[in-house]
């Protein structure tokens, strides 16, 4: 474990100790999947549960505390921003980069930032309510495009829709052979992608080829992207496994 790991985990213990000790709700900032890697393997003094604005978000907050404990409901600190064109007619053909080179320039920090989502040209992104004021006055210019930024009434429809099912053909019900399925890889391609550290199983990164999934799992491969493994559906009649997903 690195320096920097450890320095972290001591901050989860503290986050936790906070909300044991004041019976109270604690957050974090954003976590990327290394970041929620870790914090699964601390025990904090207090439960914890995370959340990222929508489901299956990928940049999540850790929430210390209970309800049992805090006598009210937890309210995490995410707002969503609506950052969209001021003439969409003129604007850039406008993607995830450039939003987030776009907030970089501005000195926002990555951890209190979300997840961005894009549709129909505009950036849908999730902060932590503290920058959600400085981002709204600051925020004008995305690449070479005029940007106006507003809290977002509601999430945009992609958010509101379930992950689309997909049934695939596997040998067995191991990770690397079915992120091979679901992205129609290689068992080569897909167990380098295991070797580089880019896939996460519920938040955790695994190496392991033979690591095997669950029903419920949700599977995260970075610059892929993420889905839910809901198990085997039938055996086909050379010994293979009809398995089905949800993919986001």
């Amino acid at each position: 474990m690195t320096d920097q790991q450890r320095l972290l985990e001591k901050r989860f213990l503290e986050l936790g100790a906070r909300a044991a000790g004041r019976g109270c709700w604690v957050y974090s900032d954003f976590l990327n999947l290394a970041e929620q890697d870790i914090l699964r393997g601390t025990q904090p003094a207090a439960p914890y549960e995370l959340y990222g604005g929508y489901d299956g978000a990928e940049r999540r907050i850790a929430v210390f505390g209970s309800l049992e404990d805090c006598g009210y409901p937890a309210q995490p600190p995410v707002s969503c921003l609506r950052i969209a064109p001021t003439a969409q007619k003129f604007a850039d053909a406008l993607t995830h980069r450039d939003f987030l080179g776009a907030l970089m320039h501005l000195g926002v920090r990555r951890e209190t930032l979300g997840d961005i989502i894009l549709h129909e040209n505009c950036g849908y992104l999730f902060c932590l309510e503290s920058m959600g004021d400085y981002i709204i006055q600051e925020l004008t210019q995305v690449r070479h495009t005029q940007v106006s930024v507003s809290v977002a009434e509601e999430l945009p429809p992609v958010l509101q829709t379930q992950p689309e099912p997909a049934a695939a053909v596997v040998s067995s019900e191991r990770v690397d052979a079915v992120v091979a399925a679901v992205y129609r890889l290689s068992r080569a391609e897909s167990q380098r992608l295991l070797a580089e550290g880019r896939i996460y199983i519920n938040s955790r990164q695994v190496f392991a080829a033979a690591a095997g999934l669950e029903p419920g799992d949700l599977i995260s491969v970075r610059g892929l992207g993420r889905f839910l493994y809901d198990g085997p559906l039938a055996e086909t009649r050379k010994g293979r496994l009809r398995v089905q997903v949800r993919i986001y």
